[in-house]
């Protein structure tokens, strides 16, 4: 028998994409998939990709996760916290929310609703230091989506000593699964095609949470809502402390990273590739007009973007290769 998984908020698009990866994961047995709204519903009902499954919703709460030796949290930002500190410290939790990301209660404060919950070692296990850290702690919280995107960008480059950690800009595109699967106008089909729009300029959530995984001290941020499903493509740019070649900084980061993929010089980054793999995808060069030195990375933000990233997590917390049931290949066309 395999380690016994169990995912709460199951009905979410990220919870879904969990559920399809840990359906086909060949150490991990999935052994229940809860969600508030859907109890009693065959998982199949709200996710139809995943017919034949042959799981049913049941309500959430820790008495349907307390048996499994692993609990992916994929519930809404605020609402972790609670759950988590009622399940048995012998299982391992790993959060796709934002609750226990940041160190910092001030900028909790400052960018998000109610108590901080205080912080949980940070699951981008591609920073120095973290693959151990992750394998070695049994609670984990998984990066955002945008914050993955623009920290394997960023953070080699500030690591290094190449970048300016207070004069960072990033424009960010990404499609409408990233805003959750509850209804909003804006997000209606007839108002999303045909259509690009920046949403909390200046003010993301984010925010605090790139800052404090690659050191970077100023940073002007702009989400834009992109007509398509899934995926991030993130231009990252930033002034340079003297002459240097980004390339090479980032392949000596991720020299040993399975799922970080530096492209071949002129070849840059596109969402569809990334699409249905736990791969980032980055490309950098330096402007010619500014000397400006300029990353763009892709990934698909219901994988390397969250829930492919918790698998990974997952993997290392329990002793498997972080690779386990996870590919780097996208899907096309």
């Amino acid at each position: 028998m395999g380690i016994r998984v169990a995912v709460a908020g199951a009905s979410g698009y990220a919870g879904g994409e969990l559920l399809r990866l840990l359906a086909g994961h060949p150490d991990f047995d999935l052994v229940a998939a809860t969600a508030h709204s859907h109890a009693g519903q065959p998982v199949s009902a709200v996710h139809p990709q995943l017919t034949g499954l042959g799981l049913t919703f049941t309500a959430t709460g820790p008495a349907a996760l307390a048996d499994a030796d692993l609990v992916f949290l994929a519930l809404p930002h605020g609402r972790s916290a609670a759950l988590a500190a009622e399940l048995p410290d012998s299982v391992k939790v790993v959060d796709l929310g934002a609750d226990h990301r940041l160190a910092d209660p001030d900028a909790w404060a400052r960018y998000y609703d109610g108590p901080h919950a205080g912080t949980w070692t940070y699951g981008l296990p591609e920073l120095p230091g973290q693959r151990a850290a992750v394998a070695a702690a049994d609670r984990v919280a998984a990066a955002g989506c945008y914050a993955a995107t623009v920290t394997l960008a960023l953070a080699p480059l500030i690591a290094a000593g190449v970048a300016a950690a207070d004069d960072v800009v990033v424009v960010a595109a990404s499609g409408t699964s990233g805003a959750g699967r509850t209804a909003k106008a804006h997000l209606l089909g007839s108002e999303v095609m045909g259509d690009l729009s920046p949403y909390k300029v200046g003010a993301h959530q984010h925010v605090p949470e790139i800052k404090q995984a690659t050191g970077a001290t100023g940073l002007s941020f702009t989400p834009v809502l992109a007509p398509m499903p899934r995926g991030i493509l993130a231009t990252v740019t930033a002034r340079p402390t003297g002459p240097v070649d980004p390339r090479e900084v980032l392949a000596a980061a991720y020299a040993d990273a399975p799922f970080v993929r530096l492209l071949p010089a002129g070849q840059w980054p596109h969402t569809a590739a990334t699409l249905g793999s736990n791969a980032c995808h980055l490309q950098a060069t330096v402007d010619l007009d500014t000397g400006r030195l300029i990353v763009v990375s892709a990934l698909d933000n219901l994988g390397k973007g969250a829930a492919g990233q918790a698998v990974q997590c997952a993997n290392l917390m329990t002793g498997l290769p972080e690779t386990t049931g996870l590919s780097p290949y996208g899907v096309a066309p």
